[in-house]
């Protein structure tokens, strides 16, 4: 269990030392060197501000905008979120400057794209250096995956046969394109406009897809952009968040009243085409790094480490096999299949809450009272509410003509060990989607 958390981490100040699949063409270290060394914004990756105040072990300052602040002064209780942060309250970092806490760029975001959500600071105050391991939820498939084993009888006979149905339906639907990416990652190269266009057709069978490929195309984004408000984020520290959200909003509609990247699916000419709007010069090159990169990361998330990635084939494979071969992605395909269930809202606090208790054993342990999403340190940090050796007090705050923040009322209220109720609505039927699934 602790092996599979310590998989889910990355610490970016270190060497790579997660193990991946056999028989890719390139490693995680080519990767990580490649994209710390040949993209104008890499550098960011183990040097930004975010960082540097998780090993200065000083007090850190907190942005988080709450939609209910009159409940939380009246429970005097704070809840935290699942998501990304898997059980944590979601923040962004803010920087003590000219006399208020200038909000990172995401914060500022945020704060901008909920006029009716209350700013809150929260100061937290570490026992030491906090090690700057970020948990990268697209690799939880295979804690996903445990947990659903663990807690099956939780479902009713019907479910279960519901959802594996859907499982089935949505592996055959998506087995052409699994196998697609395998052979890329081994170095067997389809035309770039092909295989971002079969990985479009995809998603709707796999909807985790989506995820990865939003992921792949945020990561381009920020570290290649070179456009003024990007190098001004980077001379502060940080990766310019503006830029996928602009990708998200652009590519699918709807998104701004539900933020869901299973539907996420620009096809190849839709891709470049939304690439050139929110920054021209990236459109050339964004194809290939799409089909090179989202197939490296197919494998290693998808594959047991121990596989050969030049010998699984997903086509005709049954679900057990897969389940031994690939639980990551079985565990991503079963995660998003269960959220979806009439009875989620029900199943939410069994499935979600044994994940949360894991994590916060896991940061505990490691000394992480704020951990961040690590699939990039892009400033998505959040607040560990059991951590049992560090202080915490929080303010609402006000915004000057700057937009820095400043601490006004002091909010009398302590961490518990909840989780916010979350529930999605049950997804549109898309015309392609062929599962049996909800």
């Amino acid at each position: 269990m602790r092996d599979e958390w310590e998989h889910a981490h990355t610490d970016y100040t270190t060497p790579v030392q997660r193990q991946i699949p056999a028989s890719l063409a390139e490693s995680e270290s080519d990767w990580r060197h490649y994209l710390e060394c040949s993209t104008p914004n890499g550098w960011l990756i183990c040097n930004n501000a975010m960082t540097e105040a998780l090993v200065s072990g000083k007090p850190m300052y907190l942005l988080h905008t709450s939609k209910d602040i009159d409940a939380i002064r009246a429970s005097g209780e704070l809840h935290v979120s699942t998501g990304c942060l898997v059980g944590a309250l979601y923040c962004s970092p803010l920087a003590s400057q000219g006399g208020g806490l200038r909000p990172h760029n995401l914060g500022a975001y945020l704060i901008r794209t909920k006029p009716s959500a209350t700013p809150m600071v929260f100061e937290v105050t570490p026992d030491a250096p906090i090690p700057p391991k970020g948990v990268d939820y697209l690799h939880l498939g295979a804690i996903h995956l445990r947990t659903y084993e663990r807690y099956q009888s939780f479902l009713t006979p019907a479910e279960n046969d519901q959802l594996h149905h859907a499982l089935m339906a949505g592996l055959r639907g998506a087995a052409v394109f699994f196998d697609v990416a395998l052979r890329n990652a081994v170095d067997c190269a389809t035309p770039a406009s092909t295989f971002i266009d079969q990985a479009s057709d995809a998603v709707a069978h796999v909807p985790f897809l989506g995820y990865l490929y939003f992921e792949v195309l945020s990561e381009y984004l920020m570290l290649h952009s070179v456009v003024p408000e990007t190098k001004a984020y980077a001379q502060a520290g940080e990766l310019n968040n503006w830029l996928y959200k602009r990708l998200a909003f652009a590519a699918v509609d709807g998104m701004g009243q539900l933020f869901d990247l299973a539907r996420f699916a620009p096809r190849h000419d839709r891709l470049i085409q939304l690439t050139e709007c929110i920054e021209p010069g990236l459109g050339q090159a964004v194809a290939e790094y799409v089909r090179r990169r989202l197939s490296h990361l197919f494998a290693r998330i998808a594959l047991h480490p121990s596989q050969d990635a030049a010998s699984v084939s997903f086509q005709g494979a049954d679900l057990s096999t897969l389940r031994n071969a690939a639980p990551g992605l079985i565990g991503q395909m079963i995660f998003r299949q269960i959220r979806y269930m009439p009875r989620y809202r029900q199943l939410y606090h069994c499935f979600e809450k044994a994940k949360a208790l894991e994590a916060w054993d896991y940061w505990n342990s490691e000394g992480i009272p704020t951990p961040f999403n690590g699939i990039l340190p892009k400033g998505e940090i959040g607040i560990n509410p059991v951590y049992p050796r560090s202080t915490v007090r929080v303010w609402t705050a006000e915004q000057d003509s700057k937009g820095y923040l400043h601490p006004d009322e002091e909010v009398t209220a302590v961490f518990t060990p909840h989780l916010a109720s979350w529930w999605a609505p049950p997804r549109q039927r898309d015309t392609r989607h062929t599962t049996d699934g909800p």
